[in-house]
């Protein structure tokens, strides 16, 4: 069976939208060590493996938006879309306390590998679904842990992350802090801007306006509660569009 190493869903749809989800799946493909990272199926079910609940919700997403979506098939340990080709973490030896051990001998011909075989196809397609319209707004969908190991609780139950200058997200961030009831973090639990990350690489570089959401995985672990959030954050992503004018 051949290996596809991103799904896309509604490529015909014209919405000025477009719905990345770049941690999507926890899979392991079969030449990346007999598609075994070494690794017991809780730590693959982690979020050190993938982002749980994200690729449901951008679905969702991208129907609600009348937008393309493009999601990853390939586990952020294998490689990781969402930092630039020279990125130091850009294949994970180590990650949240946990030794990942297919890693922890790869040489350059294994990153070659799997740079080859998922990261630039991945990449290459969202470039290309990206380039469609001239007025198309990013909107990169990811989950978050509430709590790493060691380490206090995160307050948040949603994140936005986004560069400075940046023309839609702010207009966001105030459309979802209006809504009342949100613990919302501005470039939080992360910052906002890494260089040759996803965003960074399709959409500021190009100046393309842009949102990331990271939402608290544990809200998201079912269908429904991906499609309540889906729900939810669709009208305000067209708010806030009005609101920045674009």
């Amino acid at each position: 069976m051949t290996y596809t190493p991103f799904f896309t869903h509604g490529e015909t749809r014209r919405g000025k939208w477009l719905i990345t989800c770049d941690h999507a799946t926890n899979h392991v493909p079969s030449f990346v060590n007999d598609g075994d990272l070494g690794l017991p199926a809780e730590d693959m079910a982690r979020h050190i493996a993938y982002d749980p609940g994200a690729y449901g919700t951008a679905q969702f997403l991208g129907e609600l938006l009348n937008a393309p979506v493009i999601a990853s098939n390939f586990s952020r340990l294998v490689i990781d879309p969402n930092r630039g080709d020279d990125d130091p973490t850009l294949l994970m030896k180590l990650y949240d306390g946990t030794l990942i051990p297919a890693n922890r001998h790869a040489d350059t011909a294994d990153l070659e590998n799997r740079l080859t075989a998922c990261y630039r196809p991945y990449h290459a397609k969202l470039a290309e679904l990206a380039a469609r319209d001239s007025d198309v707004i990013i909107v990169s969908v990811h989950s978050f842990t509430r709590q790493l190991r060691g380490r206090p609780p995160r307050p948040w139950e949603i994140g936005i992350l986004f560069p400075d200058q940046e023309r839609f997200s702010p207009h966001f961030v105030t459309t979802l802090k209006q809504e009342g009831d949100l613990c919302v973090g501005e470039n939080e639990p992360y910052v906002g801007y890494l260089p040759g990350d996803a965003i960074d690489t399709h959409a500021t570089k190009k100046n393309r306006p842009n949102t990331l959401i990271e939402l608290r995985n544990d809200l998201i672990e079912t269908a429904a509660q991906q499609q309540a959030w889906a729900t939810r954050l669709a009208p305000l992503l067209k708010k806030a569009r009005k609101a920045a004018d674009l």
